[in-house]
């Protein structure tokens, strides 16, 4: 699967200006960052970092999804994230990187070397508050996703992360905000291995929700979920 790479020639044309790191920065704030940004991609199935590597750069992904996986020494292999557009990447004030970072799909960084970025964190308040916001909401979504996956029933499983995808997606777009259409950026096998399910259990919610019209899918994993809503329903939360 190959995604367009959108033409950027400045931070006000760039599709997550309004959800990434740089979103609360003033337009002086904003030049300073234009001169110390770089972009960076990556083809679907290359490895971004290796889990140990020197933590040189960090960022914001514009566009693709990629999936952060930890490996148990007994070989043992478990997704615990998906980077999704506006997502950062990285941690400032650390020397490695904990886990594998996979592009899933075509993965277009919007990158910054590490020590420059800490000393704009240090002189640029917007761009440290903007980061404190979203490792605080990464913590709130770490803790929805343990109940995800250790409480809920299969069907719901499949339903949070559709649900999660479909309303991330929809919300760097124009238009209804009860309905989306994504391209799904991960396989069954992924789910599977994200979820704690086997690719037989997966693709049999996904064929149960589709024929009760919660979805809608063809082979190249366009999804539409005519109302956001409804899936929601389905996740076992309150709406």
């Amino acid at each position: 699967m190959t995604l367009s790479v959108p033409n950027i020639r400045s931070c006000a044309d760039c599709p997550i200006r309004y959800n990434a790191v740089c979103s609360k920065c003033e337009p002086d704030e904003l030049k300073e960052l234009e001169q110390i940004k770089y972009y960076r991609s990556y083809a679907a199935g290359q490895t971004i970092f290796f889990a140990g590597d020197p933590l040189e750069t960090v960022g914001s992904v514009v566009s693709g999804v990629s999936s952060l996986t930890r490996t148990l020494p007994d070989g043992r292999v478990q997704m615990v994230g998906l980077l999704l557009p506006g997502d950062f990447l990285g941690r400032p004030n650390r020397d490695t990187i904990e886990c594998d970072v996979v592009a899933e799909t075509d993965v277009l960084l919007c990158c910054f070397r590490r020590k420059p970025f800490e000393k704009v964190i240090m002189e640029t308040p917007h761009v440290g508050q903007r980061l404190l916001e979203m490792t605080l909401d990464e913590l709130d979504a770490a803790r929805e996703w343990m109940l995800v996956l250790g409480r809920k029933t299969a069907r719901e499983k499949i339903a949070s992360l559709l649900h999660m995808v479909a309303t991330r997606m929809a919300s760097l777009k124009p238009g209804s905000d009860n309905e989306a259409v994504f391209n799904l950026p991960i396989t069954r096998e992924t789910m599977a291995n994200y979820l704690g399910l086997t690719i037989e259990t997966v693709s049999r919610q996904m064929t149960a929700l589709k024929k009760e019209g919660l979805i809608a899918f063809d082979e190249r994993r366009d999804i539409r979920v005519p109302d956001l809503r409804a899936l929601r329903a389905e996740t076992g939360e309150d709406a």
